[in-house]
């Protein structure tokens, strides 16, 4: 672990920024956006590099009152699962970002550089229907062998429900997350191979 952090260290000393003109021509942000974003990256992470456990700090502050019901969310059995609706447990982003981290380290190498942010951003913010289309596709097909499993959209889906809280009005049931992976796959897979392919995934949205 210590040789690991060392090399990870070693890394962030070298490393230097892609050059803007190449950013420029990757990305579909203006010098003045990228120079904002930069200066950004650098406040939060001045190493250049930030780990999963680093991003996931970050991530989570977008959730700063967790899933606090604050007296309002109580248990009641829920229809159709035999589960309970209402909050078990506060918001928890920290799965969610886990997968997220993994989608944006696209050379996976378990750290995040500026390229790697701004790409993903460029992509989700000012990229084509069909480049948000194969960026969500990779967050979902989490062991990224070209299909997504029903295993593997029940753990995103979770993740998402986690990070929610599970203290939406109305509560939601504890099988929603499954009744949701049973839809999309009603819908998507076409073939009823038991997997999502990518072009599957796109022909149906």
């Amino acid at each position: 672990a210590d040789s690991g952090d060392a090399e990870l260290e070693l890394a962030a000393a070298r490393h230097q920024p892609e050059e803007l003109e190449q950013l420029l021509a990757r990305t579909k942000f203006s010098k003045r956006e990228l120079r904002s974003l930069y200066r950004g990256f650098k406040s939060e992470c001045p190493s250049g590099l930030v780990d999963e456990e680093t991003f996931t700090l970050i991530y989570s502050r977008f959730f700063p009152q967790g899933g606090e019901c604050r007296g309002r969310c109580r248990w009641e059995q829920g229809p159709g699962c035999g589960g309970f609706t209402g909050s078990r447990s506060p918001a928890d982003a920290s799965t969610y970002a886990h997968f997220l981290f993994d989608a944006f380290d696209a050379d996976r190498n378990g750290a995040l550089c500026f390229q790697d942010f701004v790409l993903g951003l460029s992509v989700l913010l000012r990229g084509t229907v069909q480049q948000k289309l194969q960026w969500a596709f990779n967050l979902y097909d989490i062991n990224k062998d070209g299909c997504i499993t029903k295993e593997e959209m029940l753990e995103i889906m979770k993740s998402i429900y986690d990070m929610m809280g599970r203290c939406t009005q109305p509560a939601l049931r504890d099988c929603a997350p499954a009744e949701h992976v049973e839809l999309f796959f009603q819908k998507m897979d076409r073939n009823g191979d038991g997997v999502v392919t990518f072009e599957e995934f796109l022909d149906t949205c």
